[in-house]
Parts: C-alpha cells; structure tokens; sequence
C-alpha cells in the first residue's frame, strides 16, 4: 500500500464516520451522546488523508529525484475491514437473544424526579423497574403507567418487557427486564416491540441468570410498535 492509497483508506474511514454520524445508523454502535465525537473523528480522518496526499505528493518527487520509493507494510490494507464492516454490515439492535441470557442490570437511581401528572404515564423501561424495585412503587401506586420495549420469553414461558442500556457501546450492552403480568396478549413473538399500559403491582422475581431483581407490571393493554429510533435505553447511567 503506497501513500495515495493510505490517503484513500482514511479518506473512505473519515467518509464512512461522517455518513455514520449523521444517520441513524451511529446508533446501532454507539450511544447517542457520542454523537459529536464520532463526528469529530471523522473531521480528524478526513483532514489526516488531505494531509498525507500533500505530503505523499511532495515525498513523491524527492523520491523520484533520489530514485527510491516508499510503500507501507502489506499490514496497512486490515484497515479496509473497518470501513467495509461499516459500510456493508449494519448489525441489528440486541434483542431477545442477548436479554434471556444476561442478567438485569438494573441499579438503584441517585433519586426519583417528580412525575408529570398525565394519564398515562410513559415511563422508561430503566424508570419503571427503578422506582417500582428501590422506590417500593411509591411514585406509581395509583397510576396508569405506559412502557415501549421488546418482548423477551425465558425458559420458563415467563415474558419480559426489555430494553438493553448503554454505558458506551452496543458492546456493554445490558438488559434491563419487567416481568408482565394481567391481561398479556395470548402470543408473544421475541423480538416484537409492544407499548403496554397497565399499573404498578409490588410483584418482584430473581432474574433466573444472575439473582437480579425483576419488578413486574399488571398490563391492561398492548399494543405492537415500530422499532424506536433510539433502540436503546440511556436513562440507565444519566
């Protein structure tokens, strides 16, 4: 690989972040607020390959006065596999799978805002098991609650309503789980996406993977919904 061809790599990189960063598709590798410096490495890749095209070029012909050339190890083409993994595998949003085998990571909030007095409340999937498991469902006795997730089922046929919370990456992903109770639809698909409404009940089970607690919410209805924009939930660490 000799520098115009680095040059093209990074420039492809840069190109890929950028197109990366101002779609959707960062989502499916990084949490939204990774945004601007995903699109600042791309800033940075794109300004490097303009960079070295001019000093590729001014190398290039103090090369060719010396009559010596320059190529970089053979090594330096693994950097396509970045860029084709990005431009050509755009991975799923974990699911089912990955939930039924991961323990709940659910952790207690520092406190509970107050909440709006609408009807229903939509709530997060990380905020209704928060305040239902460490808040003893104090700020939801009495309340008509509503919560989007996608539907886990573990061994037992028992389902979940799960969203997977972010620290950084889809790469510590974690789920965090509601156990559903009430007037459940006869089929539950993995996977489907359901906006339930229903209320508080002070039910809680271990998470059968890692002794996690799993509040559990009495559902009145369910409705199937799109995949989110944002699959994935960060009000786990904010």
């Amino acid at each position: 690989m000799n520098r115009q061809a680095q040059s093209a790599v990074l420039f492809l990189l840069g190109a890929a972040l950028w197109h990366a960063g101002t779609t959707d598709l960062y989502l499916r590798y990084v949490k939204a607020g990774l945004r601007p410096l995903l699109l600042a490495a791309a800033v940075v890749l794109v300004a490097a390959a303009v960079a070295s095209v001019g000093y590729g070029w001014r190398g290039a012909r103090r090369e060719a006065a010396d009559g010596h050339g320059h190529h970089a190890p053979h090594v330096s083409w693994l950097l396509l596999l970045p860029l084709l993994a990005l431009i050509l595998v755009a991975p799923p949003a974990l699911g089912s799978y990955s939930a039924t085998r991961t323990g709940t990571a659910l952790q207690q909030p520092l406190a509970y805002p107050a909440l709006p007095a609408t009807d229903p409340l939509r709530l997060s999937v990380v905020d209704y098991a928060g305040r239902a498991v460490y808040g003893r469902g104090r700020t939801l006795e009495g309340r008509r609650v509503q919560v989007t997730g996608f539907v886990a089922v573990d061994r037992a046929g028992t389902p979940y309503l799960v969203r997977m919370a972010l620290n950084c990456c889809a790469a510590d992903a974690q789920p965090v789980k509601i156990g559903l109770t009430g007037a459940i639809p006869p089929v539950l698909q993995p996977d489907t996406w359901l906006t339930v409404t229903g209320t508080y009940t002070p039910r809680t089970e271990k998470d059968p993977v890692n002794g996690g607690p799993i509040p559990f919410l009495r559902v009145t209805a369910a409705t199937p919904v799109p995949v989110p924009h944002d699959p994935y939930d960060e009000s786990w660490n904010t």
